[in-house]
């Protein structure tokens, strides 16, 4: 199967990551890597879902998380036969596929049942024990398909009954005493040359007569048939083969495992394990959400490297990254962060620039490579610069982020004033959110002196809405706080307009008499002349918990 590359930024993402996802994810499809797709590793914000609708941009796919999962392993498509295909048929694909096991299916493609050869040697062994009378579900229709018999005179073609099958080998007399010992009506009699015999079986009333060894019967056991409402078949094959043939005819959902449940597309890896583990041919079925076979879930699923692989935009650190990736190749970071603890067991390309956004790194690869850009990718990648960089004022911007801006804008005919401001605005929808939600805006973890650290971070055109909050907000950070196991819960609140931030915070009580900053009361703070949390908070943050935990 087609491996799948995910370019994913991180956790509680903010504009950039999610628009830088989506470029990078276009431009290696330009370059031809087909199995590239934008995803998201978490509900957008605001501003972002703003950006996206106001330029008709599709958003990245939402996951959740990479914990292994059962659609990460599956290889090829399955081979899957129809529920009513004759038993022999069904057996014949096998065989030519090389499948040790087949998914049954309605119509539709819904999952019904599994062949196997252990549950059809079972069958098989019911079938054929001489102290039992074998019923055979099957239809002549059936018959036909699976002896390749010549319908000679049918009737009810299609329904499917529970047969009985008998051999006409018994002297004339005795066979007459023995097909008319009870009702004969779902009764098959397999016969040879012997027209008495032939005319026995019809007026008996037999649900149908094969005549085998390819025999035509004469002009009036054909009528008579045609007169008691009885199918006349002829075979051509000797009687022992088409009386094994016979037992092959059942539809095979009727000899299938009905046992084996199917896995979800979606069911975690140690699922699948148990599930394997109680399979009798060590293979379950995997269907989507409408319970339709999508694949076939093996052993050897188990131990294979998944069909999905990684790059990381917007963030370097596994703390920050979608749950679950560690489990799959990283082939790329893209990232204008400082360098987390992070590490591959093999090489990968790394791209890290002291830039002010991700977007400004993706732009410049476009150029770099002569890459082409729709007028919709340049204007989604223009507003990750700006929201980055709070429309070029924060202390991170860099002359690149600028005059990728302006040819940004050439691009789009936007102003970068105007486009900044809009977005900015949509930005402050934020401090409207239900605090749970606001909280979680743009957060991230950090580890410092071996103390994890939550920060987010919204933009804002007034902070006087969320300072009206403040009662709230704090609450809010201390469950988060507690959910979270976090050292320290704090939340950014930038105002674009002012050049200056608030910082919501709530953390261990060790930790109070370290924060130097301006504080009208406790758990908030005023940052003056203070945008970035990368550059400008974060590093004083540090050294904060930092002298705490040497005390």
């Amino acid at each position: 199967m087609e491996k799948t590359t995910y370019v994913i930024g991180h956790k509680n993402p903010d504009t950039d990551s999610v628009v830088s996802a989506a470029a990078y994810a276009a431009l290696k499809r330009a370059l031809g890597f087909k199995g590239t797709v934008a995803a998201r590793a978490g509900a957008v914000n605001p501003q972002t879902e703003y950006i996206f609708h106001r330029f008709n941009a599709t958003l990245p796919e939402f996951i959740p998380d990479l914990v292994p999962k059962v659609e990460y392993y599956l290889g090829e498509p399955p081979v899957c036969v129809d529920e009513m295909m004759p038993l022999w048929e069904a057996l014949s694909v096998m065989e030519s596929a090389n499948r040790q096991v087949l998914p049954i299916v309605d119509k539709a493609g819904h999952y019904k049942a599994m062949l196997h050869y252990s549950a059809f040697a079972q069958n098989i062994l019911t079938k054929i024990n001489p102290r039992h009378k074998a019923v055979i579900p099957t239809s002549l229709h059936h018959l036909i398909e699976t002896i390749k018999a010549q319908p000679l005179v049918i009737f009810d073609r299609d329904t499917v009954f529970n047969a009985r099958m008998v051999v006409a080998a018994l002297s004339t007399e005795k066979f007459h005493d023995y097909i008319h010992a009870e009702p004969a009506d779902n009764k098959i009699v397999l016969v040879g040359d012997r027209e008495e015999a032939q005319r026995i079986a019809v007026e008996a009333g037999a649900k149908a007569i094969i005549i085998t060894n390819g025999i035509l019967p004469s002009k009036e056991v054909k009528e008579l048939a045609e007169k008691k409402g009885v199918s006349l078949l002829t075979s051509p094959y000797d009687t022992s083969s088409t009386a094994l043939l016979v037992l092959y005819s059942a539809p095979v959902i009727t000899v299938a495992d009905e046992g084996i449940a199917p896995l979800s597309r979606r069911d975690w890896i140690k699922t699948a394990k148990q599930a394997i583990a109680k399979s009798p041919s060590r293979s379950v079925p995997v269907v989507d959400d409408e319970g339709r076979v999508i694949g076939l879930f093996t052993e050897g699923d188990l131990i294979k490297e998944a069909n999905i692989e990684v790059i990381m935009v917007d963030h370097n650190e596994f703390s920050q990254a979608v749950e679950g990736i560690d489990h799959y190749r990283i082939q790329e970071v893209i990232d204008h962060h400082r360098l987390g603890s992070f590490s591959t067991p093999y090489p990968i390309t790394f791209i890290n620039k002291v830039v002010g956004s991700t977007s400004t790194i993706v732009a410049t690869m476009f150029r770099e490579t002569r890459t082409p850009l729709t007028k919709q990718l340049a204007s989604i990648l223009l507003c990750g610069i700006l929201s980055d960089t709070l429309v070029l004022k924060s202390a991170t911007t860099t002359d690149v982020d600028r005059d990728t801006a302006e040819y940004l804008a050439s691009i789009t005919d936007l102003s970068i004033e105007e486009v900044g401001l809009d977005i900015m605005t949509s930005a402050s929808e934020a401090a409207r959110l239900p605090v749970d939600k606001m909280v979680r805006v743009d957060r991230k973890e950090y580890l410092s002196a071996g103390k994890k650290l939550s920060v987010g971070q919204i933009e804002l055109t007034s902070t006087a809405e969320i300072m009206e909050r403040s009662d709230e907000v704090l609450l809010g950070l201390k469950q988060l706080r507690a959910e979270t196991g976090c050292y320290l819960a704090s939340l950014m609140a930038t105002d674009i307009t002012k050049l200056e931030s608030i910082l919501f915070l709530d953390a261990e009580s060790d930790l109070y008499s370290y924060l130097n900053f301006p504080s009208p009361r406790k758990g908030v703070y005023l940052l003056k002349d203070v945008l970035s949390r990368k550059k400008q908070l974060m590093p004083a943050l540090f050294e904060m918990v930092e002298k705490a935990q040497e005390r």
